[in-house]
C-alpha cells in the first residue's frame, strides 16, 4: 500500500503436541497457551532461521502463536499509547456502522484530527458533548487511526523502535522503525483489497479482529479495480461482508477464509492474498510490517526468468510454492513495473476527466505528485531496477528474448504437471499418507487459515456472526472446491475468465451502455493486463 513498504520447500519441522495455541485469550495474556521452557525460560517455538524460512515458503495464510510474548510491544494498548504520545495530534477516519452493498473507501469517508484521549474518552462515554468527535455519533460511527507510521508517530521518541522485534521472524534489524500503528473502535474496517508488492506480518496487540481473506487465484471472483487510486493496492468493488450477488454473481465462486485474530498472535498474510480487516471490540490496536520480497536475499530459492508465469498452490495441507516457480523476489520487481503502468494510466486519465479535482480518485493516503512527468520518471526506474536485478544473468536476459509460443508451450507444461502433482496430492490426502503429514510446520503454535465453514453471506445477511472459534475450515471443502476449478486453471481457460467476466459484468444492466473513464481503467489495469503489458515492455528495451 503507500505506503511505500519498503516461497521451496522446508525442512520437517518437529512440534510437541503437548503446546496448545489459545484462540481466545484475554487481551495480553498468553499464560493459557503454554510454551516450552529451557532452564526455567520460556523458549520460542520457531527459531528466527526457521521462521523466516517458512514465511518464505508458505503459500496460504497461517497464524503464529508464542512468539512474541517477551515483546514490550504487548503492553501498547490504546491507553498506554495514549500517555506515551501525550497529547499529540493523529488523524482518525471516520466511518458508518451501517452496512451497505457499496464499499466504505477512504475517499468516501470523512477524517478528524484528534488526540488518543480524546478517542478514548468518545469511545468510552459513547459520546461527545465537544471537542472533535461532537459530530459523530458513537451508535452510527466508527473510527480508525490507519496506516499510522511509527517512525513518523514517535520521530522524537525513538527508542521505542526497540520494543517490536521482528527480527525474531527471521528480518534481521527489523523493528518498530519498519512497522505501521492502527488503532480503531467497534466496527472499523479496511476494505477488501490486495497489496501488489511482498507479504505481510500482523501483530495484533488489543482486542479481536477478523480477517476475510482470499486467494490469488481468486481475483476475478473478487472485481479488481483501481478507483479509488493507491500505490500498491487493488481493491475489490465488492463489498465482501454485504455482497450484491446480483452485480456481482461471480463473487459467490471465491473462497473465503475468516479468523478472527487475537491479542499475542501474529498473522502472515502471504502474497497477493485478498484481506478485509474489522474489528469486533470496543478498541483495537495492530502492529504490521510488509515484508517487501525484493528486498530480501533468499539464497536458497532458485533464480528463475521473471517469463516464467506464476503457478498455482497445490492442494495439499502445506500449500508451499513448486520448486520451478518463479521467485517472490523476482515477482516483486516485475510488480513494480505493473505498478508504475497502472499509475500513468489512473493517472492520466482521470486528470483528463477532471483537472481540478482528485478527492474522487485518489486516495487520501497518496501525497505524491501524480502528474505525467513524475509518473515516467516512476516508470524507468522500475524498469531500470528491473534490468539492474538481472544485470549478472546473461542466460536470464536471453530467457526474456523467447518467443511468444515458447512461453505458452513452457506455460502449458507447467500446468501439466501441476495437474499432476495435484492428483498425486490429492490421492495422498485421501489416503492419509504420514510422509504428507510429516512436511508440514502446522501444529499448536502456527495454525493454518483454511476456507470458512460458514456459507457467505447473502445480500442481506451483513455481517460475519464467527466467534473466531471456527478458526479452521473444512479441509474436505477446500480440497474439492480446488479440485473443481483445477480446469480452469489450465492456460486456454485465462482468456476464458475475462470473457466471462466481462459478460456477466454486461448482463446485469444491459441498459446501461454508457461506459465512462472508470469503466474502461478497470480493463486497462486490470492485473492481468498490466502484467502483460510489463513483460512486454521488459522485453522490447531487452532486445
Amino acid at each position: 500500500m503507500t505506503r511505500n513498504f519498503q516461497r521451496y520447500l522446508w525442512p520437517f519441522l518437529s512440534l510437541k503436541e503437548s503446546k496448545k495455541c489459545n484462540f481466545s485469550a484475554a487481551p495480553n495474556d498468553q499464560s493459557s497457551a503454554s510454551k516450552e521452557e529451557e532452564n526455567g525460560e520460556y523458549v520460542k517455538p520457531f527459531t528466527p532461521e526457521k521462521a523466516k524460512e517458512i514465511i518464505m515458503s508458505l503459500q496460504q495464510p497461517a497464524v503464529f502463536c508464542n512468539m512474541v510474548f517477551d515483546w514490550p510491544a504487548q503492553h501498547w494498548t490504546a491507553e498506554h499509547l495514549s500517555k506515551v504520545l501525550n497529547g499529540k495530534q493523529i488523524r482518525f477516519r471516520m466511518g458508518m456502522k451501517s452496512t451497505d452493498t457499496v464499499p466504505q473507501f477512504e475517499t468516501s469517508c470523512s477524517y478528524v484530527e484528534a488526540t488518543l484521549e480524546e478517542f478514548l474518552t468518545w469511545n468510552c462515554d459513547h459520546s461527545s458533548t465537544s471537542g472533535p468527535f461532537i459530530d459523530y455519533d458513537y451508535s452510527k460511527f466508527w473510527a480508525y487511526a490507519d496506516y499510522k507510521y511509527v517512525v513518523s508517530l514517535f520521530e522524537d521518541k525513538t527508542d521505542i523502535f526497540q520494543d517490536v522485534i521482528w527480527s525474531d521472524f527471521g528480518f534481521r534489524g527489523r523493528n518498530g522503525r519498519e512497522s505501521t500503528l492502527w488503532i480503531g473502535s467497534l466496527g472499523a474496517h479496511t476494505p477488501c483489497h490486495l497489496d501488489s508488492y511482498g507479504c505481510n506480518l500482523v501483530f495484533q496487540v488489543q482486542g479481536r479482529k477478523r480477517w476475510h481473506l482470499f486467494p490469488p487465484e481468486d481475483t476475478p471472483f473478487l472485481y479488481p479495480t483501481r478507483i479509488p487510486y493507491e500505490e500498491s493496492s487493488v481493491f475489490s468493488k465488492v463489498n465482501v461482508v454485504n455482497p450484491d450477488v446480483k452485480r456481482f454473481p461471480r463473487f459467490q465462486e471465491a473462497r473465503r477464509h475468516v479468523v478472527t485474530l487475537s491479542p499475542g498472535q501474529v498473522l502472515f498474510v502471504p502474497r497477493h492474498w485478498w484481506h478485509y480487516v474489522e474489528s469486533v471490540d470496543p478498541v483495537t490496536v495492530s502492529i504490521n510490517s510488509w515484508i517487501e520480497l525484493a528486498e530480501l536475499e533468499l539464497e536458497h530459492m532458485p533464480r528463475q526468468s521473471p517469463w516464467t508465469p506464476l503457478p498455482l498452490p497445490v492442494p495439499v495441507t502445506c500449500a508451499v510454492a513448486p520448486t520451478d516457480a518463479a521467485s517472490p523476489k523476482e515477482e516483486d520487481h516485475q510488480a513494480r513495473v505493473e505498478e508504475a503502468i497502472a499509475r500513468m494510466l489512473v493517472c492520466a486519465l482521470k486528470t483528463a476527466e477532471d483537472p481540478h479535482s482528485t478527492r474522487a480518485w485518489l486516495n487520501p493516503t497518496e501525497v505524491e505528485e501524480t502528474s505525467h512527468e513524475v509518473n515516467c520518471r516512476y516508470l524507468n526506474r522500475a524498469v531500470s531496477a528491473f534490468f539492474d536485478h538481472y544485470r549478472t544473468s546473461k542466460t536470464e536476459i536471453q530467457a526474456l528474448r523467447t518467443n511468444g509460443e515458447h512461453m505458452k508451450k513452457e506455460e502449458f507444461n507447467m500446468h501439466n504437471n501441476l495437474m499432476e502433482v495435484e492428483q498425486t496430492d490429492s490421492q495422498n490426502l485421501t489416503s492419509g499418507t504420514v510422509g504428507e503429514q510429516a512436511a508440514c510446520p502446522f501444529g499448536p503454535d502456527l495454525v493454518p487459515v483454511l476456507p470458512s465453514s460458514e456459507d457467505p453471506p447473502s445480500e442481506t445477511g451483513g455481517m460475519f456472526k464467527n466467534d473466531g472459534k471456527d478458526f479452521v475450515g473444512k479441509a474436505g471443502e477446500h480440497f474439492d472446491k480446488l479440485h473443481c476449478t483445477k480446469k480452469q486453471r489450465m492456460m486456454s481457460g485465462r482468456e476464458n475468465e475475462i470473457v466471462e467476466q466481462v459478460a456477466s459484468n454486461s448482463t446485469m444492466a444491459p441498459s446501461q451502455t454508457f461506459i465512462s473513464t472508470d469503466d474502461l481503467l478497470d480493463c486497462l489495469v486490470n492485473p492481468q493486463v498490466t502484467k502483460i503489458v510489463a513483460q512486454l515492455l521488459i522485453q522490447g528495451r531487452s532486445l
